[in-house]
């Protein structure tokens, strides 16, 4: 049986949430081996003046425990 170990990043984005979502996962896999799945878990956004200056998604970022090596 495998545990899995689940984590929350909060990726943003000038662009879109699609991709605050991508800039999260790329981020979390600088430091985290074997992304085995995400779950986009909220949407928002910074307004100014009545337009979208920055989008933001909450992703959960699931990956494998692997036992420590010594």
């Amino acid at each position: 049986m495998t545990a899995v170990k689940i984590i929350k990043v909060l990726g943003t984005s000038s662009e879109s949430w699609e991709d605050a979502a991508h800039e999260a996962v790329a981020q979390a896999n600088e430091t985290i081996d074997d992304i085995h799945g995400i779950e986009v878990e909220d949407w928002t956004a910074n307004v100014e003046n009545g337009q979208v200056t920055e989008y933001k998604a909450t992703v959960e970022v699931a990956f494998p425990v692997h036992a420590q090596q010594e």
